[in-house]
């Protein structure tokens, strides 16, 4: 069994547990859509998997060991809750970005530790989690506040 993501209301109440069967190391999430943030310097534009399923949410971007820029995986938390995470048979370092119902972000945690099995919470009520390839949000100045456009937080 693969333990990808924890969530739940009161926090890791519940773990997704999703068995390998069916499920390859180069698994797609089954949707790719435009995702847009604007900050103070722009609007930067990318083109993101969508997870929305638990297999899917589960493996997110395990056993990749490249993630192109401008690329990333949105993760479908509905409804807003306490979301964990955690690296586990991930290669690459990443900056995971929580975002609230609104498209606001609420929390980022940059560049998380590749293969680690620490707990990278929410640290509050989170509708969706942005995965980037480490550093994205430094690098484009994204920052808690700034607003994610997509359609899972309502018109574009």
């Amino acid at each position: 069994m693969l333990l990808r993501r924890c969530l739940a209301p009161g926090m890791f109440a519940a773990c997704l547990l999703v068995g390998a069967i069916g499920m390859t190391a180069n698994a797609r999430a089954a949707e790719v859509q435009p995702l847009e943030i604007v900050t103070k310097s722009g609007v930067h534009v990318f083109s993101v998997e969508v997870a929305r399923t638990d297999e899917e949410r589960a493996t997110g971007l395990m056993y990749r060991k490249e993630l192109a820029e401008g690329r990333g995986m949105l993760f479908d938390f509905t409804p807003e809750q306490h979301v964990s995470m955690w690296m586990k048979n991930t290669y690459i370092p990443l900056d995971m970005i929580f975002i609230r119902s609104d498209g606001r972000i609420l929390r980022i945690a940059e560049n998380t530790e590749p293969l680690s099995e620490k707990i990278v919470s929410s640290g509050g009520l989170a509708r969706a989690v942005l995965e980037v390839a480490g550093g994205t949000a430094r690098k484009y100045g994204i920052a808690p506040g700034d607003r994610v456009a997509h359609p899972l937080f309502g018109a574009r």
